[in-house]
């Protein structure tokens, strides 16, 4: 499993001759510029789905791991090919704005508030996570906010406007970087923070539990895009279609039963999560 920061940029074999398996010829790989959460690679997600879809389509999956925002602002530069993004709001305006050509539900997780075993703000076993953050905010808990736009970030602003509170002082602290270093940033300061499940389960070394979950308000959908006007619109076709598949999905839906006891994601292609 690999933890990253704020960008993980995967280049491999571009511009090279191999095999497409199943096809018996030598092709010419293009390279597909995918844009997405840090979560898909903070988890290894990527590192199984990716080489998947290489070994059926004469593509290379260029992956740049950033927050939601930023994968939405390289779609609208055309800097990105495809995006697997998770912020609804984001991306429906993302689509109403003219940017992409087709957005599908992929597969979805949950949120989960976390924070040391101490809980100085009482807020293990909460039922709504707009409760826990004013606990939170009344206690003056540190409280680690990522603070990129990320879709996290972006839940987490929704969550705090339902409290009815806009968090700042000394003891919210923002880090500016991907899911898997600010988890840690909250493990090291025993605070607070709100992560996808996949992500906290998949980042070592953590003095963290989960504290509070399953509020129906935490619900974490991921959605692909197609960039209209990307430069490579059939890559994109081609990706969104795979991990939209079957196949795809059975992935997806494999992924992290191994090695966590459950799976990371749930497939949502037929569900309209």
């Amino acid at each position: 499993m690999r933890s990253r920061t704020s960008a993980v940029i995967t280049f491999a074999l571009l511009g090279t001759i191999l095999t497409v398996a199943g096809c018996g010829k030598p092709v010419e790989r293009k390279p597909l510029v995918l844009a997405t959460t840090t979560s898909t690679a903070d988890t290894g997600l990527l590192d199984v789905l990716n080489p998947a879809f290489e070994k059926k389509f004469p593509y290379t999956v260029k992956t740049i791991a950033v927050g939601t925002g930023e994968a939405l602002k390289l779609g609208e530069k055309k800097e990105a090919d495809v995006l697997l993004v998770h912020a609804r709001k984001s991306e429906d305006k993302f689509m109403a704005d003219g940017f992409g050509t087709r957005r599908l539900d992929v597969m979805y997780n949950d949120f989960v508030l976390v924070g040391s075993k101490d809980d100085p703000a009482k807020i293990r076993g909460l039922k709504e996570a707009k409760a826990a953050l004013a606990a939170i905010a009344g206690s003056n808990s540190t409280f680690i906010t990522r603070g990129d736009n990320s879709g996290t970030h972006q839940k987490e602003k929704q969550l705090w406007e339902a409290a009815g509170i806009k968090p700042e002082g000394a003891w919210y602290v923002s880090t500016g970087q991907g899911m898997g270093a600010s988890l840690k940033i909250a493990s090291e300061k025993k605070g607070y923070t709100l992560s996808d499940r996949g992500t906290y389960l998949a980042t070592k070394g953590l003095d963290l539990e989960i504290l509070v979950e399953k509020d129906p308000a935490l619900l974490n959908p991921y959605g692909v895009i197609e960039v209209k006007g990307a430069k490579n619109t059939d890559g994109a076709k081609a990706y969104a279609g795979f991990i939209t598949s079957a196949e795809g999905q059975k992935i997806i839906a494999d992924y992290g039963k191994d090695k966590f006891g459950q799976p990371l994601f749930f497939p949502s292609a037929s569900q309209g999560k």
